[in-house]
Parts: C-alpha cells; structure tokens; sequence
C-alpha cells in the first residue's frame, strides 16, 4: 500500500502563548512547537498498515521552512520519505487553503490511503480532511477508531455520539481522519534518528495561499475575579441566588 500521512506542527502545550504585535498570530521566534498529537497517531496507524501490507508511509506538511522539525521526526519513527509545501503564510492558514496546497503536492503519487489527525491542537477546525478528500475525489470517513483492509476493501469503526461506533466499508483510495487514541505510539530510536537524515524530503512550492478565513484579533483571556454579596434573610438570599444562576449563569433550568 502506498500510504500518505498528513501532519501539522503546532505550538508546544509546555509553551505560554505569546500575540505577535499585529495581535493575528503567536508570535513564533520565541516559541517551542511539537508535532499534532492527532495526527501522531495518524502517522502511527500508516507504519502499522504498512508493517502489515507492505508498501511505503509519505508524510506529507505544509507550512513554514521550521516544520521540517516534525517531518524528521517522522522520517525517525519510520516514514520513509516526505513531501513538504514550504511557505510562511501556511502557519496560520484555514483548512481549506492547507488541504488545496496537500492536494497539489499529492497529484501524481496515486496514494491508496491518505490518513491526517482529527484536528489540530492549534486551530481545531477539523476540516483538513474532508476538505482534502473532496480536492482528491475520493470517499472519506472521519473519527476513526479502528482500521482493517481485506481483499482490496477498507473497512473503519467510527466513533460516535454517547458510546456508539459506526461500522463503515469503503473503496480505495480514501481519506480517513483518525481519533487520538486509536494505538500506541512509537517513539524514534537512535537508529532511526540515523537513517531519517538519508531519507528524501521533497519540497513543492505552494504557489498563491487563498485562505477564505482570517484571524482578525487573538488575545490572551486575562484572569479576572468578581464576588457579589447577597443580602436579606437566608430565605430571600436563596431566592435571589437560585434567580442569578438560572437569569445570568444559566447554571440551572
């Protein structure tokens, strides 16, 4: 099987985000950035197939020239080769505008599974995948929780709403968007560390960035306390709470 992995790098969870000075993104000279926990697992779930079925794992990135960090990293864990759409104005693009320029680089590789995260740790948007499924004309399926191909045919277990799991058979080529949790992840080793410097990185230009969304204004939530003191008789001072929680904090119906 020929299978790509779509992975993101995104801000380190250990790292206190700062605004850069226009107040539209973190500011990134000063910040840590790791690989999309999601899409770990993404990646983990192609070297499984692959160690099952044969064939190879492309990891596939799009983003500034600093995310050729997790793409070695990736290479280490076992990919054996990447594609990586270079461009600054990828770092904060829409899910749309990633998933067209992926596409792009993807034409004429005819991957038979193209897996991603559910959603990034940054953003969270979710549409990477389906979006991209719809620019390759192929099925896709979202929140996968389990992976089998038999005889040419993929079937999925999809997570559901309140405990439930959808049973899903599907052709190939296919997307499919995997849920964090589906396996246990692998870390590099020394010898893989090694062998990801020889691996290829492929570099495609991403030509025009057509975002349909922009940040307008991020901030940091500021911390903040207020107490009110209610009055009257024990009595009245119930009546008066049971009124704010369900008129101001909606806290109860």
């Amino acid at each position: 099987m020929k299978i790509a992995v779509c992975i993101k790098q995104v801000l380190s969870r250990d790292w206190h985000p700062r605004v850069n000075e226009a107040g539209t993104w973190v500011r990134d000279e000063d910040a840590a950035f790791e690989m999309n926990e999601p899409d770990a697992y993404a990646l983990e779930e192609g070297l499984r197939l692959k160690e099952r079925h044969g064939g190879e794992v492309v990891v596939c990135s799009a983003g500034p020239a600093r995310v050729s960090q997790v793409i070695r990293e990736a290479l280490a864990r076992g990919a054996d080769r990447a594609i990586h759409v270079e461009s600054d104005e990828l770092a904060s693009a829409d899910g749309g505008a990633v998933a067209s320029v992926l596409a792009g680089a993807m034409s004429g590789e005819a991957f038979d599974l193209v897996l991603t995260g559910l959603q990034s740790d940054d953003l969270g948007l979710a549409q990477v995948g389906v979006v991209l499924a719809e620019r390759l004309g192929v099925p896709h399926a979202t929140i996968i929780m389990e992976v089998k191909v038999e005889d040419g045919v993929l079937r999925v277990k999809r997570e559901l709403e309140g405990g439930w799991f959808q049973f899903v058979a599907m052709p190939l080529p296919a997307v499919l968007t995997i849920q964090s949790g589906i396996n246990q992840l692998r870390y590099a080793t020394l010898k893989g560390i090694m062998a990801a410097k020889k691996k290829e990185i492929r570099k495609v230009a991403a030509g025009p960035v057509r975002s349909r969304q922009r940040i307008v204004n991020l901030y940091v939530p500021q911390k903040t306390k207020q107490t009110q003191i209610i009055g009257g008789t024990p009595a009245e001072a119930a009546a008066e709470l049971v009124k704010r929680l369900r008129n101001e904090a909606r806290a109860i119906e």
